[in-house]
C-alpha cells in the first residue's frame, strides 16, 4: 500500500476534526463581570453566569432563561398528562366497543339451537326425498354436477 493512500485520508480527517474543534471553541465567549464571568453561547444567544469554585468554573443559567425553560417544561408536562388521559380514554372506549359487539352466552346458545333445528329439519327433508325416490324403484342419480 502506498503511503499516499494513508496520508491523504488522515490529513482530511484531521482537517475536519480541527475545523469542528475550532467551531466548538469559538461557540462560547467569556466576559469578566463583577461577580465572576458571563458565558454567552454565540450560536443560540443563551447566557450563563459563571463563578470560579475550587479551581473550576461553575456556570448557571441566567434567571430569565431558567424561567423560560421552566415554562417549557411545565407546558410539556401538561401535554404529556393530556396525552396520557386521552390514551386511557381511547383504550377504555375500544374495550367497551369490542365487548358490546360480542354476543352474550345466551345469544350464542340460542343461535346454535336455531342452527341445530335447521340442520335436523333439512336432513329430514333429504331422508324423505331418498325414501320417495326409493319407492318408485328409481335409484337416485349418484352423479353430481
Amino acid at each position: 500500500m502506498r503511503p499516499q493512500h494513508v496520508l491523504i485520508p488522515a490529513a482530511l480527517v484531521s482537517l475536519v476534526a480541527a475545523s469542528a474543534f475550532s467551531e466548538e471553541t469559538d461557540r462560547y465567549r467569556l466576559e469578566k463581570s463583577a461577580n465572576g464571568y458571563v458565558r454567552m453561547d454565540t450560536q443560540t444567544g443563551a447566557m450563563s453566569i459563571c463563578e470560579e469554585r475550587s479551581g473550576q468554573l461553575v456556570c448557571k443559567m441566567a434567571a430569565d432563561e431558567r424561567a423560560a425553560f421552566q415554562d417549557e417544561i411545565d407546558r410539556l408536562q401538561n401535554s404529556v398528562k393530556a396525552l396520557d388521559q386521552r390514551v386511557v380514554k381511547l383504550e377504555n372506549s375500544l374495550a367497551a366497543r369490542f365487548e358490546s359487539t360480542l354476543p352474550s352466552e345466551e345469544d350464542f346458545n340460542k343461535t346454535m339451537s336455531y342452527m341445530e333445528r335447521f340442520l335436523r329439519s333439512f336432513m329430514g327433508i333429504v331422508k324423505d326425498m331418498e325414501k320417495d325416490s326409493g319407492e318408485d324403484g328409481a335409484r337416485p342419480n349418484s352423479q353430481k354436477t
